[in-house]
């Protein structure tokens, strides 16, 4: 058998080291050695090969529009609302695609290789949903890219949101979105879950609420979508992002609810980076975190994968695409320091990520589609811990990007001449 392509020698997550045979767009042959033809081979020798990493919660309307038309002066979630309402009447067609577009390249050159963006659909010119729709077209061939309508300015606080939203959905977008603590009333909150999970169910579509992004612990909607999704028949289809207020609920009430959760097969979105920068802010000391319970999520159940959220918009001054960034940051907010758990931080980016979004085709397994990323890496956890260089992305069986791998260079007396800070961890710790 001949190949288009061989990855060669690289680390796989589980340990095994093995050549990665592709042909067309899938992977055709996983061994321990390939000798084969190949219109190409990467030399992944000494380099862990991954999945690539996946974000479930993106809002790709708003990105790398910083600074427009001016900055987050709190820097609440609040403020960063009122400020996209400002942007929102200056938005163009041209000018949101081409941010969108400029960010894809961006996480291509990181391995990211697939993403949910919520979109807005309280503008009545679904400006940005026309224009994301078009950017999912053009980066098809190798970005999977899926569209949340999203009432960013409540289901019934804004006027003609619901009717946008229908009108999103029949224009193609993808999933079921929602802001039920953003209603005016707790009342409307649990009344808008209630009416998007059944538009759902009626469309076959999934769902995914930003659900109780609050420090408020009395900001109960997750109960109420998780009952939704075992009434309507949702399970496995539905995401609750966020889930903040969690943090600052009494733990009797939570000792309820994350069996309800998990009994529902919802799954969650915690967002690190962002949820510890907006959530605690009318906070003095001690700070709350602001991010939900992860570690007893998972102890209970729970899918869990983490989110980016958002790169240079009017909540978020900072980020690069990188989703171990994200799983950096969450290890070290949810105090997952455990081999283990660090571990499980990567899984969060990328295998977990892709189970959430219903994206079955991509895995390192014979039939799944070819797309993968070598990093400069030994190990998932060394990954995480270096915040690796992506050596290598392949997408649908091409290279898509590609560097060379740097070491620094001392000029030190009686010191090595370079290094490159990945370590040997004793097997004991692994």
């Amino acid at each position: 058998m001949s190949f288009d392509l061989i990855v060669k020698g690289g680390t796989l997550p589980d340990g095994t080291v093995a050549d990665i045979g592709i042909k067309g767009e899938q992977i055709a042959a996983i061994e321990p050695r390939i000798d084969a033809a190949a219109g190409r081979v990467v030399d992944a020798s000494g380099n862990l090969v991954s999945q690539p990493f996946v974000d479930p919660h993106f809002h790709m309307d708003a990105t790398l529009s910083y600074g427009l038309p001016r900055i987050n002066v709190s820097g609440t979630l609040l403020e960063g609302i009122s400020l996209w309402g400002e942007l929102k009447p200056l938005l163009t067609h041209e000018a949101v695609k081409e941010r969108a577009l400029a960010y894809c390249d961006w996480a291509v050159s990181m391995g990211l290789l697939a993403i949910r963006t919520h979109v807005d659909t309280c503008d009545d010119r679904l400006l940005a949903v026309e224009a994301l729709l078009e950017v999912k077209k053009e980066i098809a061939p190798y970005i999977d890219l899926q569209l949340v309508a999203f009432p960013q300015d409540g289901l019934y606080r804004s006027p003609t949101a619901r009717a946008n939203t229908i009108r999103a959905l029949d224009k193609g977008v993808d999933i079921v979105g929602g802001i039920p603590h953003f209603e005016r009333t707790m009342a409307d909150g649990t009344r808008s879950v209630t009416e998007l999970c059944e538009i759902a169910a009626d469309r076959g579509l999934m769902v995914d609420l930003h659900c109780d992004e609050t420090d408020d612990p009395l900001s109960r909607h997750i109960e109420q979508l998780a009952y939704e999704t075992q009434r309507l028949g949702l399970q496995g289809r539905v995401a609750g992002s966020h889930l903040t207020s969690m943090h600052s609920m009494d733990n009797y009430y939570v000792s309820k609810l994350l069996p309800l959760i998990a009994e529902a097969g919802v799954s969650a979105i915690p967002n690190p980076l962002i949820n510890i920068m907006l959530q605690g802010r009318h906070d003095t000391y001690p700070k709350r975190r602001g991010m939900t319970r992860v570690p007893e999520m998972l102890k209970a159940g729970i899918r869990v994968g983490w989110g980016q959220d958002c790169v240079l918009d009017p909540w978020y001054s900072l980020g690069t695409a990188d989703m171990l960034d994200v799983a950096f940051m969450g290890l070290h907010v949810a105090q997952m320091s455990s081999p283990a758990d660090m571990r499980r931080c990567f899984d969060m980016v990328t295998k977990v990520n892709a189970e959430i979004m219903g994206l079955d085709h991509l895995g390192l397994e014979i039939g799944k589609t070819a797309s993968l990323v070598v990093l400069d890496a030994g190990n998932p956890v060394e990954a995480v811990r270096l915040r690796a260089e992506r050596l290598c992305v392949v997408a649908r069986g091409k290279v898509v990007a590609e560097r060379s791998k740097r070491d620094t260079a001392l000029s030190i007396k009686g010191r090595p001449a370079s290094i490159n800070r990945r370590h040997v961890v004793p097997p004991q710790a692994n």
